[in-house]
């Protein structure tokens, strides 16, 4: 049986992660409140944030602005909100 957390993405009770999938108390933090399919939508949102940050991945000081990100997404923390404020631009006519 899954174990079972109140996912602060889906704002529900839904299947855990298997693992920590992010490390220190920051990490601990999302296992203990972000669900499976919660994680994700994180991920999903964590490849706009790469592309229209242009951001490497290989750059220590990238894992600072991830974090930044993943605070805003998950907890409403910082100045990162979860909605990415992201918005397409209309098909011109």
């Amino acid at each position: 049986m899954a174990r079972m957390v109140q996912c602060v993405v889906l704002k529900r009770e839904a299947p855990g992660l298997d693992a920590p999938t992010h490390p220190g108390e920051l990490g601990q933090r999302i296992y203990e409140n972000v669900s499976d399919e919660g994680w994700k939508k994180w991920l999903e949102h964590l490849t706009m944030v790469v592309n229209e940050n242009g951001l490497n991945t290989a750059d220590p000081k990238t894992l600072e602005i991830i974090e930044a990100h993943m605070r805003g997404f998950f907890f409403q923390e910082g100045q990162f909100s979860g909605d990415g404020g992201f918005r397409p631009p209309r098909a011109k006519k």
